[in-house]
């Protein structure tokens, strides 16, 4: 007994640092966490994605046919309103950790998407916020999309909504991870495990939302779809204050842009002194405190001129807020900066799920949507990756992670890394099923003369599943980059940046469908004096127009992209995980022989 007390506060702990309860007491790992406090981050995480994908794979069709934008306005308004939802990730993140618990910060995101789905759902039911009826399919005026004041409503509930779920996406994965101790090592492994069924519920929530989501949107009116939107969103919101009192809270540690000034501002005052020879010389705390939150990290040699930010002050009286840093907090610094590149070399095939959302959706208007009686809506074709990624990540999971850990010794089976390259192969190829399926598309088109028919009244004779190619290479690849890009933010990230890590993810995505909307308007612009539809991807008439000829471009962009890639993953230094801080008690310990203990295995 006097021996287990005597390792109180060791690898026996019950209790994980820089964590409390909802009382703001040290938690309990027989009390708090673990498995059952992340069932109620999954319940919320499907829900929210039953609403924000169902959306999103259709909302274009809203914005076309009833605010009566043009075809590519409407790519472009989808695309910036999702790029800004994943863009404000980064607010969720920076107020999860410097200010607010996950679950407080999740409570009031939730609340904010709830009223921005709620006020879409008003202007889709009353027809007075609504732009004048105008029939889009056989127009006898030019129809005027919506203005003024209603214009305003619909941009206030797309950007409140888009708010809101940015800071759902910043905070439900860290939440959820935050329940497993990365320092137990029987624990750190449920963290891979984790991020995969994270995707599982994302998935199984999008299929609902891709399917019954969309024929209420299709059949039963927008206002329907958009309070069933609400109701999800809300009914996700009270699931998450259901399970307050079970969570392991992450004690907030201030302002992560703070802490990254102190040490660019400690280093340019420090710019003309020497480093010293010996590293050890450099200052670093042995006791743990708020500012390590109970790990300390290894010092490395990539971006020395950080280091001199450690440098002790030559007047040893020098105790202000910005005298000194440690070289831990030098070497976070270090680590948010060799993320950058990992960060922007997947922007890239971000822009081609942006395509899968618009223009694949624009191809399938065209198209015969018949299965059997069922008629299948186009945004419903994403339901095809969803299907295979629900199947194939348990299989991933457990199987193929247990079979590459045996070979690769590996606690993840292949690296963070590996696995995103991986996803950036697949969307390649992606880009090159969807070139020539348009290929196909458009011949058909010329084969039944319906080049200048109306779609929506006279489909080509071809089904829409021949798009399913391009959907389900693409579903496989984000099996392997959104998960592998969750888990490498997540754990390479400092333990006081783990939002602010999570949301790089998201911003990769944000920054993938603003490129989108750019490339559009690059392209239109190079090839306008070219072709006869003023540009590739201008107006609304995709058989005249060359959207092949797009997808083939993404392809070749995305192909140069990997090499890109592999450099920066060759490149990259990994964080060692579960570092322990050194106090001088436990340098004691170290030198004397081992009376703890040691829990089986």
């Amino acid at each position: 007994m006097d021996t287990l007390k005597a390792c109180e506060g060791g690898a026996l702990s019950n209790t994980v640092d820089g964590f409390v309860d909802y009382r703001g007491k040290p938690v309990n790992k027989a009390k708090q966490g673990g498995i059952k406090a992340t069932i109620f981050v999954f319940a919320m995480t499907s829900l929210e994605a039953m609403a924000f994908v169902g959306n999103a794979v259709n909302f274009i069709t809203y914005i076309y046919i009833h605010m009566h934008y043009s075809i590519a306005e409407s790519a472009n308004i989808l695309t910036n309103y999702l790029g800004t939802t994943f863009l404000l990730s980064l607010v969720g993140g920076f107020i999860s950790d410097a200010y607010l618990t996950r679950s407080v910060t999740l409570l009031l995101f939730g609340s904010m998407e709830v009223l921005g789905f709620l006020l879409l759902a008003l202007q889709a039911y009353f027809k007075s916020l609504q732009p004048p009826f105008c029939d889009i399919v056989n127009p006898t005026v030019n129809c005027q999309h919506v203005r003024g004041r209603n214009e305003a409503v619909l941009y206030i509930g797309l950007y409140l909504a888009a708010l809101g779920s940015g800071g759902l996406k910043a905070s439900l994965p860290t939440l959820g991870a935050d329940q497993f101790d990365e320092n137990d090592p029987k624990e750190r492994k449920l963290i891979s495990s984790f991020f995969n069924f994270l995707l599982f519920s994302i998935n199984l929530g999008s299929s609902i939302g891709v399917t019954l989501l969309v024929w209420l949107q299709n059949n039963k009116g927008w206002d329907v779809g958009l309070a069933i939107s609400t109701s999800s969103v809300f009914v996700g919101v009270l699931i998450i204050a259901l399970g307050y009192t079970t969570y392991r809270n992450k004690i907030p540690t201030g302002s992560p842009l703070t802490k990254i000034a102190l040490v660019l501002v400690r280093a340019f005052k420090n710019r003309h002194r020497e480093l010293p020879i010996n590293e050890e010389d450099l200052y670093e705390e042995k006791v743990v405190n708020e500012n390590n939150s109970g790990s300390r990290l290894p010092h490395t040699n990539q971006f020395r001129s950080l280091d001199k930010a450690a440098i002790p002050p030559e007047d040893k009286d020098d105790t202000s807020r910005w005298g000194i840093c440690t070289v831990t907090q030098v070497e976070e610094v270090k680590v948010l900066i060799r993320m950058v590149p990992i960060f922007a070399s997947t922007i890239l095939m971000n822009t081609c799920l942006a395509q899968l959302q618009t223009f694949s959706n624009q191809q399938g208007l065209t198209l015969d949507k018949r299965l059997g009686k069922l008629n299948i809506p186009a945004p419903s074709l994403s339901i095809i990756p969803t299907f295979f990624i629900l199947f194939l990540t348990p299989l991933y999971d457990r199987f193929f992670v247990s079979f590459a850990r045996k070979l690769t010794g590996h606690e993840t089976g292949i690296t963070h890394l590996q696995r995103i390259s991986i996803g950036l192969v697949l969307a390649t190829l992606s880009m090159v099923a969807a070139a020539i399926a348009e290929i196909k598309r458009k011949q058909v088109a010329r084969e039944h003369n319906l080049l200048y028919a109306n779609p929506l009244i006279n489909p080509l004779p071809m089904s829409v599943f021949m798009l399913s190619f391009q959907f389900f290479i693409f579903g496989i690849a984000d099996l392997f980059t959104l998960v592998g890009l969750l888990e490498f933010f997540y754990s390479q990230a400092p333990t006081g940046f783990r939002s602010l890590g999570i949301s790089f993810c998201w911003c990769s995505l944000a920054m993938g469908y603003f490129l989108s909307s750019v490339l559009v308007d690059v392209v239109n612009a190079a090839t306008r004096k070219y072709t006869a539809s003023r540009g590739w991807l201008e107006g609304n008439n995709l058989n005249v127009n060359h959207l092949d000829l797009f997808y083939w471009t993404l392809a070749i962009l995305n192909f140069l992209n990997f090499f890109n890639f592999v450099y920066w993953a060759n490149w990259y230094k990994y964080r060692q995980v579960g570092v322990r801080p050194i106090t001088d008690t436990n340098k004691e310990k170290d030198d004397a022989p081992s009376s703890c203990p040691v829990s089986p295995k």
